[in-house]
């Protein structure tokens, strides 16, 4: 026989021994495939376009950015000043009138309450994680803590106040002096100081330690069966990868799930920065860490529970009809093509939920300072 023939079978031989060994090789179940390194997880079920990120943990410290560099004096300064009414018109609100650290850093209310206790017409998001938001607001209109909490500040309907006499009347207690001198080096009072001192302090406020960020480090033994099964729903069946991904658990964009409703409330979302038709009722994804300690979800707070969170999204939601007379030339929502009827059982609700309960932790918690004189 040719040596080049021989050497032809070995190969094929040797080829079928591998492909039997592969074969009769026992196949790991979904819970023992997610105990293992995330390159061998399932594949995800990711629509055609999504900017995905695979899923992982946040880091343990916050981030800060170049020109507001985090300082321990400036963290104290600014805890001060998010608990202290005096920086509204009314001298009643403060940000944790809406931010309160014994509700999971939101307010529990279905729509936000502010000065003279004019009600919202948006759920106040939690700050929980904010240090890694690229922009703020339902509708990102803010690109930096910063300029939301100067937006904020004056907005009518929340803190209300004149910035120059409410900076006034801060620079006016002497307490704030020396804290603003060990903060920033002056006892000069401004706007700027003070939104920076603020936004170093809700940097701060951060869930960054929950069993799945433990479990993403490696830890993989933290996460029980039914847990690992609801990640391996959120990242296949449920279709929640799609928009909740990367260390954050949310892709930062916005869309539109059904949830508002033409001409009622704020249903426009991210149309009124953008004035895209594709942006009409989209609301910027929201991270999931510290999930049931800030119901009600949504951007309008409809829903008050997580099983009926997850039974809204396993049906689909729905598509809004166009009305006969909308009053205005502001197109009808469509439905983000990422959501889909999932026909989910209840079996595999619960393991979703429970997946979910794995992002509950110990979030930064402080006690109100006493008020300065």
């Amino acid at each position: 026989m040719h040596p080049m023939i021989k050497i032809g079978a070995l190969i094929i031989f040797l080829l079928a021994i591998i492909l039997v060994a592969i074969a009769s090789r026992p196949q790991l179940s979904i819970v023992d495939s997610y105990r293992g390194s995330q390159d061998y997880w399932p594949k995800p079920t990711i629509d055609v376009g999504v900017d995905f990120k695979p899923l992982g943990a946040l880091p343990k410290e916050a981030r800060f950015p170049e020109h507001n560099p985090y300082s321990k004096a400036k963290e104290t300064l600014g805890r001060q000043l998010f608990f202290d009414r005096r920086m509204s018109q009314s001298e009643q609100v403060s940000c944790a009138s809406c931010h309160d650290p014994d509700l999971g850093w939101a307010d529990g209310k279905r729509k936000a309450i502010g000065h003279d206790r004019l009600r919202h017409d948006l759920n106040t998001p939690s700050i929980i994680n904010s240090a890694w938001l690229d922009s703020i607001y339902w509708n990102g209109r803010a690109g930096s803590l910063e300029a939301q909490i100067i937006e904020t500040w004056q907005n009518p309907v929340e803190m209300a106040a004149h910035i120059p006499s409410a900076v006034a009347r801060i620079a006016s207690i002497k307490g704030y002096a020396p804290m603003f001198q060990d903060a920033f080096g002056t006892e000069d009072v401004s706007a700027m100081l003070i939104s920076r001192a603020i936004a170093t302090f809700m940097r701060q406020v951060t869930l960054t330690n929950t069993k799945f960020d433990k479990f993403m480090r490696g830890e993989r033994a933290t996460l029980k069966d039914a847990e690992i099964e609801g990640l391996h729903l959120f990242r296949t069946k449920a279709r929640c990868i799609n928009c909740h991904s990367g260390s954050l658990l949310s892709d930062g964009k916005f869309h539109h799930l059904g949830s508002s409703f033409h001409n009622v409330g704020e249903f426009q979302g991210r149309y009124r920065v953008t004035k895209h038709a594709e942006d009409v009722g989209a609301f910027r994804t929201p991270g999931l860490r510290g999930i049931a300690e800030t119901s009600p979800y949504l951007h309008n707070g409809l829903i008050k529970d997580v099983d009926t969170l997850l039974f809204l999204y396993s049906s689909g939601w729905w598509q809004n009809g166009e009305l006969d007379k909308k009053d205005n030339n502001i197109p009808t929502a469509t439905r983000s093509r990422h959501i889909k009827t999932l026909d989910l059982n209840g079996q595999e609700r619960m393991h979703l939920k429970a997946f979910l309960g794995t992002l509950e932790g110990e979030v930064y918690w402080v006690k109100p300072p006493p008020e300065l004189k």
